[in-house]
């Protein structure tokens, strides 16, 4: 009985060397890795810090006027004059000539121009429009100014600025929070896990919220803007949604990665380069471009016009944004397709794997 015992236990099969080992996670950090992340913080960090202050301060402390659009009105010979006058500021001013006051006017209502010089007989008269930009309003009224030898010049605000807001601080202002309201949204919607219809639904709903309350208190309580309180509304929206569906269709593509992608486009570029506080003509080239192209900037272009101009010029920084809109709507519905499809098949290949043996 022993015997067969001692034979039946020694056919048994030997216990492996590695099992009587205690077992290591793999996901366990090591010294290596941990070395990497400090390293890579270490690096990070100024990075970002150095394109912070290259995005926020550069154009701040280059900031003057390049082709900016001013009109001169008036007799042939005597705007010939003030047209050379204003040329001697070389690259500063795009000149425009009218005929008379009147036809300056109706292209400063119409956006073309900042202001303009009209020539009459009492002496030249400048035209503004403070509510396109207060910083411009104040520049050409100190540059006639100083052609005028230092005398004073009649100046006359075409289209003003909100009487609660004459500086414009509160328009300007509102472009950060709306663009952290679009960063949040696009987020939210990926963290939660949010695909297809049901993550456009999410981001129109919320962005048509943020609009309503945006508008209410920009322009109902702070009184910064003027115009039709619906069309503000609808063009905060609209300036939300854009960030926010460029985000989450970043994400929906490139996974969580995409969230930090584009807050830094939307951040880094999108608002010191929106010219809000100024104009885009104040900005170094191409910055003010670039930023007339992303949804901070387009956004702000947007609500001026609708707010001061009766809709003048909106159609351009509109379409901007319905193209970022669009095209994050629609990362987003190709982001859940392609998941979808890694889902289906994921299950059909695990079937043909052969079982482990024992």
């Amino acid at each position: 009985m022993s015997a067969t015992s001692a034979t039946h236990t020694g056919t048994a099969s030997p216990r492996s060397p590695q099992s009587s080992q205690p077992s290591q996670s793999p996901q366990q950090p090591t010294s290596s890795s941990h070395g990497r992340h400090v390293v890579a913080v270490v690096v990070l960090v100024p990075v970002l810090v150095a394109l912070a202050l290259w995005a926020f301060a550069w154009p701040a402390a280059r900031t003057a006027p390049r082709d900016l659009p001013l009109g001169v009105a008036g007799p042939a010979t005597a705007v010939t004059q003030v047209q050379k006058q204003l040329e001697e500021h070389e690259g500063a001013f795009e000149i425009h000539r009218y005929a008379d006051e009147a036809a300056a006017r109706d292209a400063i209502e119409d956006r073309t121009v900042y202001g303009a010089v009209a020539v009459t007989e009492q002496g030249p008269k400048l035209l503004t429009a403070s509510a396109a930009s207060p910083f411009v309003a104040q520049l050409l009224q100190q540059a006639v100014t100083q052609q005028a030898g230092g005398a004073q010049v009649r100046t006359v605000d075409v289209v003003p600025a909100a009487k609660d807001d004459p500086r414009g601080s509160a328009l300007t202002s509102s472009v950060l929070p709306l663009t952290l309201a679009g960063i949040a949204a696009g987020a939210v919607v990926t963290l939660l896990g949010l695909r297809g219809r049901r993550a456009i639904v999410a981001l129109v709903g919320a962005s048509a919220l943020v609009g309503l309350v945006a508008a209410t208190l920009a322009g109902s309580w702070l009184g910064a803007l003027t115009g039709n309180w619906w069309a503000q509304a609808g063009a905060l929206g609209l300036a939300t949604l854009a960030v926010g569906a460029a985000v989450a269709g970043l994400a929906a593509l490139l996974g969580p990665a995409g969230i930090g992608l584009g807050g830094l486009l939307v951040m880094l570029l999108g608002n010191p380069f929106s010219g809000a506080a100024t104009a885009p003509e104040m900005l170094p080239d191409p910055v003010g471009t670039i930023g007339q192209w992303l949804p901070p900037g387009a956004g702000v272009s947007l609500l001026r016009s609708i707010s001061f101009f009766d809709g003048a010029a909106a159609s351009g920084p509109a379409l901007t944004l319905a193209w970022w809109a669009a095209l994050g709507l629609g990362a987003i519905l190709l982001g859940s397709a392609l998941k979808g499809r890694k889902e289906a098949k994921g299950p059909t290949l695990t079937e043909h794997e052969p079982a482990p043996a024992n």
